[in-house]
């Protein structure tokens, strides 16, 4: 049973979007604001958090910056609910992490399609990271491992042999926005300026692409 991680402060809402997920054959763990979703899940496995943003304590931009902030869950997928519908509102929570934006009021059913999208989507990704594996460097004096984590480590291989962020974004069900940061990272960790340097690095530190 795939769990749903409710983060809203309205408790009608709550109620009514749990009565309607657990109707759908999901399980439903609530919150009433972002310091208490990151509590539970310290302690309690999540497969999608549909957050609102105005809460107290803790607004839903700033849980979702600490949930990608964080290497357990940086791949949860996170869906905004919230009543700020602006462009610019839309684009932050895009810009901060977030899978998907749904404005209040909404429809229950689109609702439930982008939760079940969003749980297919990580599905693939995971699957594709693992079956991304890092082999050691051809000399044994550079036997370090990338200091990269999981999802990094999935975008760095197909830079390295030439994949545009799109391509990469289809491969592993991210959006192009969502590579570039993940490349970002990446330059910055490894001390680089652009996906050339990334390319030469790999081959002169002699890091091999997974066998495809």
């Amino acid at each position: 049973m795939k769990t749903v991680l409710i983060v809203d402060d309205d408790p009608i809402l709550q109620v009514a979007l749990t009565r309607r997920l657990k109707a759908q054959g999901f399980g439903v763990v609530n919150a009433a604001s972002g310091v208490e979703a990151l509590n539970l899940l310290d302690t309690t496995r999540a497969d999608v958090v549909v957050s609102d943003i105005l809460m107290p304590e803790m607004d839903g931009f700033e849980l979702c910056r600490q949930v990608r902030a964080s290497p357990r869950d940086q791949l949860l997928p996170f869906i905004f609910l919230s009543s700020l519908g602006t462009v610019s509102d839309r684009v932050q929570g895009h810009l901060i992490g977030a899978d998907d934006y749904l404005v209040k009021p909404f429809h229950p059913q689109e609702l439930m399609a982008k939760v079940q999208a969003a749980i297919a989507r990580s599905e693939r990704l995971q699957a594709a990271l693992a079956e991304v594996s890092v082999p050691g460097p051809r000399r044994p004096s550079a036997s370090a491992p990338l200091p990269l984590t999981p999802a990094e480590i999935a975008v760095f291989w197909p830079v390295v042999q030439g994949l545009t962020n799109r391509q990469i974004g289809d491969h592993l069900c991210l959006s192009p926005r969502t590579v570039q940061t993940h490349i970002s990272h990446i330059l910055t960790k490894l001390g680089l300026e652009n996906r050339a340097q990334l390319v030469r690095y790999a081959y002169e530190q002699g890091y091999k692409p997974p066998d495809p």
